[in-house]
C-alpha cells in the first residue's frame, strides 16, 4: 500500500473500493456523469486542488476521459496530475456484459497496473504507508464527541460546520472525516469546534 498526497479522483463506488485497498489516500467519487451538475462537488474539487492538489484516475474509455476533461475544464491545470490505465478489453467480475466499448475500467484492472499507473503519474509525496511518522487525526469520534454526528442535533451542527469549511451540505459525517483530514490538521479543527460552540452559546 503506498500513501498518497493528492486527492484521487474516480468515477464510482467500485473504483473506490478496489483503490482503498491499494492506496492510503482521500479518494473523491464523481458518481460518474453527475459531475457535470454537482457544483458542490466541484467546488470541493477545487478546494483539495488548492489544498493537496488532485490526481485524476478515471477509466480509459470515451466516458471516463469526458469526465476528466470536465475537471480539467474547471480546475487550472498545474493543480492536476493524471493517471491513466491501459486500453485492456474484457469484463468486471460482477458485470454479465462488458462495457459499450469493451475496455475494463479502473475496479477491473490488475492491482499492480494501477500501482504502476499511479507511480507513472508523478504524483507528489508517494511514499510507502507508514514509512513515517503519523500525526493525529479527526476521527468519527471526534465527530461524535464533539456533537456533529449521533446525537438529537447533531445534523444542524454539522451544518454549521460545514458552512464554517466551506464544505457541500450534503456531506454525511462519515464522508466528512477523510475530507476534514484533507484540509486540516486536529489543533485546526478543535479551533473551529471552539469557535462554533461560541457561536451556537451566543445564540
Amino acid at each position: 500500500m503506498i500513501k498518497i498526497k493528492e486527492a484521487v479522483i474516480v468515477e464510482g463506488k467500485y473504483d473506490k473500493i478496489k483503490l482503498s485497498s491499494l492506496i492510503d489516500g482521500l479518494i473523491i467519487e464523481t458518481g460518474g456523469f453527475q459531475i457535470f451538475s454537482d457544483r458542490e462537488k466541484i467546488e470541493l474539487l477545487r478546494r483539495l486542488a488548492d489544498t493537496r492538489g488532485l490526481l485524476i484516475l478515471t477509466d480509459s474509455d470515451s466516458a471516463g476521459f469526458l469526465i476528466r476533461n470536465h475537471i480539467q475544464s474547471c480546475i487550472p491545470k498545474e493543480k492536476i496530475r493524471h493517471a491513466y490505465i491501459p486500453d485492456l478489453y474484457g469484463k468486471e467480475k460482477r458485470k454479465l456484459h462488458p462495457s459499450k466499448e469493451g475496455k475494463l475500467g479502473v475496479e477491473g484492472i490488475d492491482p499492480e497496473i494501477l500501482l504502476e499507473s499511479i507511480r507513472r503519474s508523478g504524483a507528489s509525496a508517494i511514499e510507502e504507508a507508514g514509512s513515517s511518522e503519523e500525526k493525529r487525526k479527526i476521527t468519527k469520534l471526534d465527530l461524535y464527541e464533539d456533537g456533529f454526528s449521533g446525537g438529537a442535533d447533531s445534523s444542524k451542527k454539522r451544518q454549521v460546520l460545514l458552512r464554517e469549511l466551506g464544505l457541500p451540505e450534503r456531506l454525511t459525517a462519515k464522508a466528512l472525516v477523510p475530507v476534514l483530514n484533507s484540509l486540516v490538521n486536529y489543533e485546526e479543527y478543535q479551533k473551529v469546534v471552539k469557535k462554533i460552540n461560541l457561536t451556537l452559546e451566543n445564540d
